[in-house]
């Protein structure tokens, strides 16, 4: 055991730590260029650029395309509350050119697995 600590007391002592994300899901906005991949679409390295800066504050744990096809994005995000991601992803170079939309955001408490 862990410190001397029962195996009921470590579990208690785990359940009583989590970390509080949202789970953010965009999808494919108006102006996404279906002919083109990902990587290709207007202002990709900006785009790029400005996630790389959310990670680098701390917003951003992390964040990809969501299942087949690049039709959905997923992002998991450190932030007091939905306003602050939805002000915050305001300024992303595709949310201004409509590359992409927030389709949900939704409280995510990691209770169990690595923290992120």
């Amino acid at each position: 055991m862990l410190s001397g600590m029962s195996r009921k007391e470590l579990l208690v002592s785990q359940s009583q730590q989590s970390d509080i994300y949202f789970a953010t899901v965009l999808q494919r906005g108006a102006h996404w260029d279906a002919s083109r991949p990902m990587r290709d679409q207007e202002q990709w390295e900006e785009h790029l650029a400005f996630l790389d800066r959310l990670s680098d504050d701390g917003l951003l744990a992390g964040g990809g395309p969501l299942g087949e096809g690049e039709e959905r994005f997923l992002l998991i995000v450190a932030a007091e509350n939905q306003d602050a991601i939805e002000t915050r992803l305001a300024n992303d170079p595709w949310t201004r050119l409509g590359v992409w939309r927030i389709a949900s955001i939704e409280r995510w408490e990691v209770l169990l697995g690595a923290r992120l």
